[in-house]
């Protein structure tokens, strides 16, 4: 039998951060990486596949971060998909708001690779 793969998706409207993320995770054991370039295509790509982890930019274009995260917060298919919100917002506020709003964990760009590997491994509950 083989090992089930994970399926990341990764949401940000910068293709580069996209890639930096992709990189930083891809020593991830059977992971499996899907790009989304704003929240609605992100929500497309959840609507059509199963994905075991979610990382999301809060600053784009055509829906905000925060409105992904409410949005599948609100849907049952959705509610125990972990969400790592990674951005350059730093203040306490926008915090407190998106981890009420249900985010799992909040990071900052730019973010320390190690620290998101870590992350990762422990909501993919793989090593």
């Amino acid at each position: 039998m083989g090992v089930e793969s994970r399926r990341v998706l990764v949401v940000d409207d910068s293709a580069t951060m996209r890639r930096m993320v992709k990189l930083t995770l891809s020593g991830l054991a059977n992971a499996e990486f899907v790009d989304a370039g704003n929240g609605l295509e992100a929500i497309e790509q959840l609507s059509l596949t199963k994905f075991d982890l979610v990382i999301l930019d809060l600053n784009m274009p055509d829906m905000h971060g925060l409105e992904v995260v409410k949005f599948l917060r609100k849907h049952a298919a959705f509610k125990k998909i972990p969400i790592i919100v990674l951005t350059t917002r730093s203040d306490d506020a926008g915090r407190e708001s998106v981890l009420a709003a249900g985010a799992s964990l909040y990071m900052n760009k730019p973010f320390e690779p190690a620290k998101l590997m870590e992350h990762a491994r422990h909501f993919l509950d793989v090593q």
